[in-house]
């Protein structure tokens, strides 16, 4: 009889709640093998208890790149490969570009786009290798068309979908595909507890990223979005056979992604004349 093989092993960040450990428990729920990972790994022990030989838990800070070697190498040594990457860790960062404080700034690039990018160019050498893998990308609806005071979290998705891209290409002939996903808002703690304001407030922005400020607090905890069937899409679009580049989740992301489309088609059509004056002009026929 031929060996049985073996279950794919998804390695997920950002397992501590949200759409992570939603990503973990399905993944584990559909018969495949996880390494859950999480600043506080106790937060989510119970997973590895639940899943005996088929999860492993383990601490990661993805601003480490010491830690970020340890759970590849400790992945491998459990599982012995890597089949998707789900680069879930991040959080936000809600303020007018102007209130944010310089380390406000770089510490939401280090973990939103650095962290992510250097998982990536961790595993990646195990997918070659194997010449097959997914990386599974969490972007947001932020990149669809920004916020006012979102302008640094949605620059760190905006780098991190613009390299992901060029990835993808430079990935396909190795077998390795990659799903750049754009939730919308979802039920999660992304607006609670993860969400981290400006150091300070000013008066002249509250009509702007004030006025967003107060929405979110608004509309948490009422969110359409629910990360339960967020994390089944996106465990169906990697088993499909042709998965998506970028897939949307949710009605409102949808509905502004084709808003945006429609706006930007408009957009295009006024300024096509002065866009295309800006060329040299068509050479003359020789008589």
């Amino acid at each position: 009889m031929p060996d049985t093989p073996l279950a794919p092993v998804w390695l997920i960040t950002g397992c501590s709640s949200g759409l992570g450990r939603a990503m973990a428990e399905h993944a584990l729920a559909r018969g495949q093998r996880v390494v859950a990972t999480a600043r506080q790994p106790a937060n989510i022990s119970g997973l590895a208890a639940e899943h005996p030989g088929r999860c492993l838990v383990l601490p990661l800070d993805v601003t480490q790149p010491d830690q970020i070697a340890t759970a590849v190498n400790r992945t491998m040594e459990a599982f012995g490969q890597i089949d998707v990457l789900v680069n879930n860790a991040g959080y936000g960062l809600l303020g007018a570009l102007e209130e944010l404080a310089d380390e406000q700034i770089r510490r939401n690039f280090e973990t939103n786009f650095f962290g992510a990018l250097q998982m990536v160019r961790t595993t990646l050498p195990i997918m070659r290798t194997q010449r097959r893998g997914h990386l599974v990308t969490i972007s947001a609806a932020a990149v669809i068309a920004n916020y006012p005071g979102f302008s640094i979290y949605g620059a760190t998705k905006w780098a991190l979908e613009g390299a992901m891209e060029s990835l993808a290409a430079e990935l396909r002939p190795f077998g390795i595909k990659s799903t750049i996903v754009r939730p919308g808002p979802f039920r999660t703690a992304f607006v609670g507890r993860s969400l981290e304001n400006a150091a300070v407030r000013w008066d002249e922005y509250d009509a702007t990223s004030g006025k967003f400020r107060r929405f979110l607090e608004k509309v948490d905890g009422a969110q359409p979005g629910d990360p339960s069937r967020a994390a089944a899409a996106i465990f169906n679009a990697v088993q499909a056979e042709r998965p998506p580049q970028r897939l949307t989740l949710g009605a409102y992301a949808i509905d502004k992604t084709r808003r945006q489309l429609t706006a930007a088609s408009r957009e295009l059509e006024a300024w096509t004349e002065a866009g295309l004056s800006a060329d040299f002009p068509p050479a003359t026929p020789s008589s």
